[in-house]
């Protein structure tokens, strides 16, 4: 799921929508007046009125800077948000994991590098090879990364959420778990609250009719709403944008966003490497948790001790990735720019190696 870490819905909207409308971005914009017919989704059963709530001040303080700010009519917003629900079960999951909980690399990518995945991977490329070469040949992305991208985050589509968007991210805008994080997670919620309006807006449907995960994330590629707006594109040429249904589009999109996000044509993604026992200085831990970012000379890496298994391209830029198993050896990869392209995506190295590894087993299964 696009945060770091990817959708036309189907309803039509109410006159606070189809009033004011916001300019649309260029390319995946072109085509957003299109509407629908779907009714809006049903809360969950568990969910109360966010107007029963502590929270519905603050609720309304964002009504009025939607108003100011974006035009909406505030008695529509109003009779809208009478009708979100707070959610508790997306505070409960969106809590940390438990403190002490060693990371595993082995155990995470076998949860996504598995049979069901890889024959649905095979099944997904065999049915979608000519959108997925012409995402290779226009982005440069190839259609093995592609291919991982949709499988970890939806198995291509089998699993998108069944969470009212609108409810999800109304719930983290204004009650995020308390943790030392909360403000800014609390802004980034409440952005994408609204660009999740403006995006309904845009494309005429309501946005209760929006289902996704737990966090507000939307469709095969699971992007946000704001990663929407700016990143998702109609590359199936049928006059709209269509993450949730279309695999052409999500395929289209993956393809931008990571173009968009300093993927580059022709370049590796990994090497395997290995680490010299320097002695008490250890220099190569210089190298650990330098953040999202190829900005190693290869030859800085080999005089701190860091042994590439494969000679890799000299002239280009590395970060050190180590991926923990446990009370295992961690394992060390070179990670050059299209790795930490990835981690755009999800800021995870986990999660851009799960990608990675997930492309070549389908790859390798198909062939």
């Amino acid at each position: 799921m696009i945060f770091p870490k990817y959708f036309v819905c189907t309803a039509l909207m109410s006159s606070l929508l189809l009033g004011c409308a916001a300019p649309a971005d260029a390319g995946a914009h072109r085509h957003a007046r299109k509407t629908h017919t779907h009714k809006a989704a049903p809360p969950a059963d568990d969910s109360i009125a966010f107007a029963d709530t502590p929270q519905w001040q603050q609720v309304s303080a964002f009504i009025d800077m939607m108003v100011a700010q974006h035009g909406f009519a505030r008695r529509e917003l109003e009779a809208l948000f009478r009708n979100v629900h707070y959610v508790d079960r997306t505070v409960q999951l969106m809590k940390p994991a438990p403190p002490g909980q060693p990371k595993n690399w082995q155990a995470y990518r076998a949860r996504f590098v598995e049979p069901v995945r890889i024959d649905a991977g095979v099944a997904f490329w065999n049915e979608n090879a000519d959108a997925l070469a012409r995402a290779e040949q226009q982005y440069g992305v190839p259609a093995e990364i592609i291919v991982g991208i949709l499988g970890v985050e939806t198995i291509y589509g089998r699993n998108t959420g069944n969470f009212r968007v609108l409810d999800a991210l109304t719930t983290l805008a204004f009650d995020y778990p308390d943790t030392p994080t909360r403000d800014a997670r609390m802004d980034f919620f409440r952005h994408e609250l609204e660009s999740t309006l403006l995006y309904a807006r845009d494309y005429g449907f309501d946005p209760l009719s929006l289902l996704g995960s737990y966090a507000g994330a939307i469709g095969l590629p699971q992007f946000m709403p704001d990663s929407i707006r700016k990143f998702a594109v109609d590359f199936d040429g049928d006059g709209r944008i269509d993450l949730r249904n279309s695999p052409v589009d999500a395929i289209g999109s993956v393809a931008n966003f990571l173009a968009q996000h300093g993927w580059v044509r022709g370049e590796p993604t990994v090497f395997p490497a290995t680490i010299v026992d320097t002695g008490i200085n250890r220099s190569w831990d210089m190298f650990v948790g330098q953040g999202l970012e190829a900005k190693y000379r290869l030859s800085e890496l080999e005089a701190g001790g860091v042994r590439p298994a494969v000679p890799p391209p000299s002239d280009m830029l590395y970060g050190l990735i180590d991926l923990q198993n446990g009370d295992q050896p961690t394992e060390y990869w070179l990670g050059a720019r299209n790795f930490f392209a990835i981690t755009h995506y999800n800021r995870s190295y986990f999660y851009a190696m799960a990608v990675i590894d997930l492309g070549r087993a389908v790859r390798a299964a198909r062939d």
